[in-house]
């Protein structure tokens, strides 16, 4: 479950390297960077929820802090976290 900084969000494009473009259920759209320790450990694809946490200084980007799998996001639609994410 996110802290009070972090948010769920899906990602809707995934730009190369270590950056995809994410909708946070606050309704932002921002850059998601992914993390050294998550690059080549966890695949996140177009679709995919998961746990960002807006930069600080820059609200227009995000740090990706967890990936979802399908049944765990499954579970969270269905106990209402993230109705307003579709995906």
């Amino acid at each position: 479950m996110p802290n009070d900084d972090e948010l769920f969000a899906v990602v809707t494009e995934h730009n190369g390297g270590n950056h995809v473009r994410i909708q946070c259920e606050d309704g932002e759209n921002r850059m998601g960077r992914i993390p050294g320790r998550m690059k080549y450990r966890t695949w996140i694809n177009e679709g995919d929820i998961v746990l960002a946490e807006p930069w600080d200084w820059q609200d227009e980007k995000a740090n990706i802090e967890w990936r979802y799998k399908g049944q765990d996001a499954d579970q969270l639609r269905a106990e209402g976290h993230i109705d307003s994410l579709t995906a």
